[in-house]
C-alpha cells in the first residue's frame, strides 16, 4: 500500500486494509489506481513447446515491450530503456526468474504504481473487476497470530450457518491456520459453487465445526443508511473496482430519490476503474468536462457529461487522504463545477491511470499510461484536492464514536443545501 490511511476510523479501516473477503478480495496492490482493464488477448503464442528457460525469457520479452510502448514518461525515469531487453538474457532459468528479472526493470522506473503482478495478484483483481467469486462470504483478518472473522456478509452460506464476528477460525478442512496468511486462507475457503468447506470455530469458551457450501457471493460496494434527519440522505461508496458499481450507485440514488439533499462518502476509498469514475460523475453533472487523460505523447482525450442525465439534488462530498485517483476524478469534476461541497480533509494526491496488462504465465503489468487533469485542468497528482469545509477526524473521535465530519455535513446540508432545495 502506497499511502497511510488517514486517522479517522484509523482502527476500523487498517483493519479492512488487512483482511480479506474471504469470498472476495485483496485490495489492489497499486493503492489508489484509475485503471483501464485490457481486454484479454486474443492468443498468446503456445509455451508448450519451448524449454523452461525460453519461457521465462519470451515473459521477460512480453513485458519490456509492454513497458516501451505504453509507459507514460518517454525518457522512462531519464534512462535508456534498450538497456534492459537483453539484461538478463541467457541468465533466466524459469518463470521465477522472470518474474524477478521484470519486477527488478520495473522498479528502476520509481514508479510505485507500475508493478509486476504474481497470478495470484493478476487473479484477485479479476475478482474485484468481476464483482463475482464463489466463496462462502466472510471477511477474515489475522489478531495476533489467530484467523478471526470481521463479519459475515448478508444473504451468505456463513451468515445462515451462524458465523459471527469475533469467531476464530482454528482449522480449515482440518488444517491449522495459526501462522496462516490471509491470503492463504482465502485459497483454502474459497472453491468452485457447490462444494464445501470445513471450518472449525473457536468462540468464547466454545469449539465447534460447520460444514459450509460454497456460493457465488455478490460483492457489494455501494452503502445507504438512515440519518437522524430522514430529509437527508447517506451514500457510502468504498470502491471504483467492480463492474456492478455503476448499477449499485444508481439502485442507491433511487433509493435516495425522495430525500432533498444527500451526501456521498468517499472517505478511505481508494479508487478502481476510470470507467465507473466517469460513469458516476455523470450521474451528477448535466454538462461540462469530468476528466481530460493526457498520454506521453501530449495527446488528450476529455471526457463529458451528457445533458439531462444528472440528479440535482444539493449534496455533499466526504472526502479525507484515503480519497484517491478515481474518488479524486469525481470528487474534483464535482468541485470545479460546484456542483458539490466538499467537506472532511485533503485527499491522497494520485493523478495517474494505469492499465493491467496479462502475461503469458497469468501474471501481469500494472502500468503508468496518462495523467488526468480536473474539467479546470487542474494537474492534482501528490497534490490533492483541497475540501471546501476542512474537518478533521482524529482518533480521540474514532475511540469516542464520533464523527465530525459527517455532523458537518449534515449541518452544512440543513443550513445551505434544503434552503437552496426549497427555493428550486
Amino acid at each position: 500500500m502506497f499511502f497511510q490511511f488517514p486517522s479517522y476510523r484509523s482502527q476500523a479501516i487498517r483493519a479492512i486494509g488487512l483482511m480479506l473477503l474471504v469470498a472476495v478480495f485483496a485490495f489492489f496492490g497499486g493503492m489508489g489506481c484509475s485503471i483501464f482493464r485490457s481486454g484479454d488477448r486474443a492468443s498468446f503464442p503456445s509455451l508448450l513447446e519451448k524449454t523452461p528457460a525460453e519461457e521465462a525469457h519470451a515473459l521477460y520479452q512480453d513485458a519490456w515491450h509492454s513497458i516501451y510502448q505504453d509507459y507514460v514518461d518517454p525518457s522512462f525515469n531519464k534512462q535508456d530503456w534498450y538497456q534492459w531487453k537483453d539484461r538478463y538474457k541467457g541468465l533466466l532459468e524459469d518463470s521465477d526468474d522472470a518474474h524477478v528479472a521484470i519486477a527488478t526493470m520495473l522498479s528502476s522506473l520509481n514508479d510505485p504504481y507500475t508493478r509486476f503482478l504474481p497470478p495470484r495478484d493478476m487473479s484477485e483483481q479479476s475478482i474485484s473487476i468481476d464483482s463475482k467469486l464463489y466463496g462462502v462470504g466472510i471477511q477474515i483478518f489475522v489478531k495476533d497470530n489467530k484467523l478471526v472473522v470481521v463479519t459475515p456478509l448478508d444473504e451468505t452460506p456463513a451468515q445462515r450457518a451462524g458465523i459471527q464476528p469475533k469467531d476464530e477460525i482454528y482449522e480449515i478442512d482440518g488444517k491449522p491456520t495459526a501462522g496462516m496468511s490471509v491470503e492463504d486462507a482465502a485459497d483454502l475457503i474459497r472453491g468452485k459453487e457447490g462444494t464445501t468447506v470445513k471450518l472449525s470455530i473457536r468462540r468464547e469458551d466454545k469449539t465447534f465445526s460447520v460444514t459450509l457450501p460454497r456460493a457465488e457471493i455478490k460483492i457489494k460496494s455501494v452503502f445507504t443508511k438512515d440519518l437522524d434527519d430522514a430529509s437527508i440522505g447517506y451514500i457510502r461508496l468504498n470502491s471504483f473496482i467492480g463492474e456492478s458499481v455503476p448499477r449499485e450507485m444508481k439502485d442507491a440514488i433511487l433509493k435516495m430519490s425522495k430525500k432533498r439533499a444527500f451526501i456521498l462518502d468517499l472517505r478511505g476509498n481508494y479508487g478502481g476503474l476510470l470507467s465507473n469514475a466517469v460513469e458516476m460523475a455523470d450521474m451528477f453533472l448535466d454538462r461540462g468536462e469530468i476528466v481530460s487523460i493526457v498520454d506521453r505523447n501530449k495527446e488528450k482525450r476529455t471526457y463529458s457529461a451528457h445533458q439531462g442525465q444528472a440528479l440535482r439534488t444539493p449534496m455533499v462530498v466526504l472526502i479525507d487522504g484515503g480519497s484517491a485517483s478515481a474518488s479524486e476524478i469525481l470528487s474534483g469534476a464535482l468541485k470545479d463545477h460546484s456542483r458539490a461541497t466538499l467537506i472532511g480533509t485533503k485527499t491522497f494526491g494520485k493523478g495517474l491511470v494505469q492499465k493491467i496488462n496479462p502475461l503469458a504465465d497469468g501474471s501481469g503489468l500494472n502500468i503508468t499510461i496518462s495523467k488526468y487533469l480536473t474539467p479546470k485542468g487542474t494537474d492534482i497528482n501528490k497534490k490533492g484536492i483541497q475540501p471546501d469545509i476542512e474537518i478533521p477526524y482524529t482518533n480521540g473521535d474514532l475511540l469516542s464514536d464520533k464523527d465530525p465530519q459527517l455532523d458537518r455535513a449534515i449541518e452544512y446540508l440543513r443550513t445551505h443545501g434544503l434552503a437552496q432545495h426549497a427555493s428550486q
